[in-house]
């Protein structure tokens, strides 16, 4: 096939334009079905048809999901992290319209890791001299911006991690109540990501039950097979 013969969408098949095509690892993706992915999936060029077929379905049947969602907390800035505490779930979006956009609706046991970090962008202050020319101030002067990002780790099949810039313009001054400001935001979201997957998980524990083992007397919990996780007894 040549450059600029016409390609179809191997999802939709709609003709594709000419700067329209975006292409996967066995076929081609119209733009209009390309945005209906994931916006945190990274991996459509190495994706199938298949695969992608597969998670349009996933995000099709996301929208009850959302339709369903009753925000109950929110953290964050131009980008934030919502909450269904009853439902134990959460997403993240800087959508108005959370039916238009179809944020990815997740529980609580998918975290897996939440960090932040703060960049910092440095750039010297130059004097300039009569004939046009800059040179350094002795001793050298910088001003400085920083950019503030977490990192939500998420067990899903599409992706594996949400990252995500909070601040919308950066910061120019690191002892100012705005880098306080986001900086304490950042502190907020990851602390509280991680305390719910940790409340998820002690319940989890809390709700297995312990027996004594017949053969070696052991207090434990059931495998899946119902043997005794230190000797592998059978368990009645």
């Amino acid at each position: 096939m040549g450059l600029f013969d016409k390609k179809y969408c191997s999802i939709c098949g709609e003709k594709i334009g000419l700067l329209g095509n975006r292409k996967l690892e066995d076929g081609n993706l119209c733009k209009n079905c390309a945005a209906k992915l994931s916006p945190w999936f990274s991996e459509r060029r190495s994706s199938t048809v298949e695969q992608i077929r597969q998670q349009l379905e996933y995000r099709e049947a996301n929208k009850a999901k959302v339709a369903a969602f009753h925000v109950t907390r929110t953290l964050g800035d131009r980008v934030k992290v919502l909450f269904d505490e009853d439902a134990r779930k959460f997403m993240v979006t800087s959508a108005s319209s959370l039916q238009n956009a179809n944020p990815d609706v997740m529980d609580f046991s998918d975290v897996t890791g939440c960090s932040f970090k703060i960049d910092e962008d440095k750039t010297e202050i130059m004097r300039q001299l009569p004939d046009g020319k800059e040179e350094s101030y002795m001793p050298k002067r910088y001003e400085y911006d920083y950019d503030f990002y977490v990192t939500i780790n998420v067990n899903n099949p599409y992706f594996n991690e949400i990252e995500f810039q909070l601040n919308d313009g950066s910061v120019d001054d690191k002892n100012s109540p705005e880098y306080r400001s986001y900086e304490e935001m950042c502190t907020e979201i990851r602390e509280t990501l991680l305390q719910v997957r940790k409340d998820v998980r002690d319940s989890v524990e809390s709700q297995k039950k312990t027996v004594v083992c017949p053969f070696c007397g052991a207090t434990t919990t059931p495998t899946a097979n119902g043997t005794c996780e230190f000797c592998g007894g059978a368990l009645n």
